[in-house]
């Protein structure tokens, strides 16, 4: 039987670092990832990142329309092969980063994101479908294992950053599955996880998405600064403004902004939105 290794060489396929990549063979990851997506005979799956089609073709085989993008177009030859009879499944050659999300979601209608990212592009993608997302259920992400951590992490710990809270405010996180480097081809020198963020209306309450933001951006400026002082350098602020923010937003003084629950962050946001800080 014909290998993934075998199509790559008969179609001269050459690995590019500047695009991360490390593709996935083992059927029984492939079919694990499509469960923990919940994918369904009746669902659209946005894929981003297709790679040699190997998890395409499974999400294909699970759903009703699989639309998928890679920026890689040598590996066109490869996906023709690897995607052969999946009539539900199309890829489009673009970089995902660059396109309108808007006019992407009015194609699928309610979606599921499902993504084998590299670590260059993980931040900024998730944060569109965080930002700018109206319509996607839910994103199943395979991304390094310290990055699956700090997805999920509580307040108050060192993995807990800006990226943790501002997913948390749509989005409830939990590592789905640990994947060992050694599934990957080739072999990248860290061991991935499978992150499924769950999109909740509603879930963290805030008057202004632009003032959370914001709020989370100031708390985390510095970590070794107090959340007074991190207020007053973010925002120019005089101290005694800044303590009564932190007094409306109910944060101890001497606070430090990683202690910060995703909610508190939020009366943060609402208190500097309040005061016209953030408009």
């Amino acid at each position: 039987m014909e290998t993934l290794r075998d199509i790559l060489a008969r179609n001269r396929f050459t690995f590019k670092k500047q695009f991360g990549q490390n593709f996935i063979s083992d059927v029984n990851l492939l079919k694990s990832i499509v469960q923990a997506a919940g994918i369904g005979k009746d669902d659209a799956v946005l894929e981003i990142g297709c790679g040699a089609g190997t998890l395409t073709r499974e999400l294909a085989a699970a759903a009703r329309r699989v639309l998928g993008y890679e920026i890689d177009k040598n590996l066109a030859p490869v996906l023709q092969e690897t995607l052969a009879g999946c009539a539900n499944a199309e890829v489009v050659f673009a970089d995902f980063l660059r396109e309108d999300l808007a006019a992407v979601e009015q194609k699928l209608g309610p979606y599921t994101v499902v993504a084998n990212l590299p670590y260059y592009i993980t931040s900024p993608l998730i944060m569109k479908f965080v930002d700018g997302s109206t319509r996607a259920r839910a994103l199943v992400v395979m991304v390094q294992d310290d990055v699956a951590r700090r997805l999920c992490a509580r307040e108050g710990t060192p993995e807990y950053g800006a990226v943790t809270a501002a997913v948390a405010r749509r989005a409830s996180a939990e590592i789905v599955k640990k994947v060992p480097r050694t599934l990957f081809y080739p072999v990248p020198n860290v061991d991935s996880a499978v992150v499924k963020l769950t999109f909740e209306d509603g879930r963290i309450p805030v008057q202004s998405a632009k003032a959370y933001r914001a709020a989370v951006r100031a708390a985390f400026l510095s970590r070794r600064k107090t959340l007074e002082n991190n207020l007053m350098n973010a925002f120019s602020l005089p101290r005694e403004q800044a303590k009564a923010v932190l007094a409306a937003a109910d944060v101890p003084e001497g606070a430090r902004g990683e202690t910060l629950s995703p909610a508190r962050l939020a009366a943060l946001a609402d208190a500097l939105f309040a005061r016209g800080i953030v408009t």
